[in-house]
């Protein structure tokens, strides 16, 4: 783990020395890269030059120790070396945990995306379900959420919705949630009372900013049309719905939410942004359709991350094969008990990463 930190410290070395450098210095694109890479290497320099200093002093406080024979003073210098030992200590675990790999996105805003899949009307209606409870907990939060385009069901559902929601450490929480969420429960159009069983699709996505994706205006092909009510019905008799679409791949980004055309456009392009971002992302890991399938699957009932059980006021993580007995708070925004243990999960998986 040592030469691992002294590689690292070369490394932040390295970064600043090129940082210095006149072409790199006028260049925002890549002076914010480098940047962003040194800062997520500095804390982990800090700790271990205060590890070394503290090493130091251990070594210097033992040597006296060796060399004292007046059993006062070697009492004071041992209670010195076992005080220096657990700073040392304390400052190894910290290291450990800075070796984790940390997600350059957490802090970014998110672009959420929730689809109704298998269960039709019923579906539809969770997936509203669904955006509630993110409403919710982002309020708890203190995020600004915003719908961006929605498609409403004819029972007041939605076949799909995309939102944003804007604060600090929002795709640190909320990519927990990317995946099929499963349904259990008695549907309000079931007569007899007979459990059905749907699912909702979530896709979460970091906002790409401007900086860090170039998409060139040739490659844009910019739509307006009517807004659409419940049904699919036009609500708007002006023209103020907005649909770009990226030529080269293909990508759709439609919002209608707004009365201004000018806002539909800026949100519409910030969602076409963070779906290339993370078509990058995807592309930068592993293959594009493995990827796509891992966040989202197919919307089949057999593919889960995650059970909503309301006969038994039940869920189920199946990620971490936990299961709440709170269904009703969860739905309400209380998402943190949830979160915290996937988070924890994913730290563990980090460390033994790190220190493999």
């Amino acid at each position: 783990m040592l030469d691992k930190l002294e590689l690292i410290q070369k490394k932040y070395e390295e970064l600043n020395q090129l940082m210095a450098q006149p072409e790199i210095a006028t260049n925002p694109k890549q002076l914010q890269e480098l940047a962003t890479e040194r800062a997520g290497l500095g804390s982990i320099v800090n700790i271990y030059q205060e590890y070394k200093a503290k090493n130091e002093e251990l070594a210097e406080a033992e040597t006296l120790l060796k060399s004292n024979s007046e059993a006062e003073m070697a009492t004071l210098i041992k209670e010195e070396v076992n005080k220096l030992k657990q700073e040392q200590n304390d400052l190894l675990h910290q290291l450990k945990l800075s070796l984790t790999y940390k997600d350059p996105n957490d802090d970014k805003d998110v672009i959420v995306e929730i689809r109704a899949g298998a269960g039709g009307e019923e579906a539809s209606l969770f997936a509203a379900d669904l955006f509630r409870m993110y409403s919710r907990y982002a309020q708890t939060k203190g995020w600004q959420v915003e719908i961006i385009d929605s498609n409403q069901s004819e029972i007041g559902g939605f076949k799909e919705l995309v939102f944003e929601a804007k604060g600090k450490g929002a795709f640190s929480q909320l990519k927990y949630e990317r995946g099929v969420h499963r349904v259990q429960r008695v549907p309000t159009t079931e007569s007899s009372g007979r459990i059905h069983t749907s699912t909702v699709t979530v896709a979460v996505m970091p906002e790409a900013e401007e900086i860090e994706l170039n998409i060139k205006p040739d490659d844009l092909k910019m739509e307006f049309f009517h807004s659409r009510g419940a049904g699919g019905q036009n609500v708007n008799k002006v023209t103020t719905a907005v649909r770009l679409t990226h030529l080269p791949t293909g990508i759709v980004a439609a919002c209608q939410d707004e009365r201004s055309q000018i806002r539909n456009r800026t949100k519409a392009m910030a969602v076409l942004r963070a779906r290339l971002f993370d078509l990058e992302q995807q592309r930068q890991s592993e293959s594009i359709d493995r990827e796509r399938r891992s966040q989202v699957g197919s919307g089949e009932r057999a593919e889960k991350i995650r059970t909503y059980n309301f006969p038994q006021n039940r869920l189920t993580d199946h990620r971490v094969n936990l299961s709440f007995h709170n269904l009703s708070q969860v739905l309400e925004g209380n998402l943190d008990e949830i979160i915290e243990a996937l988070s924890s999960k994913e730290q563990v998986e980090r460390l033994e990463a790190a220190l493999s």
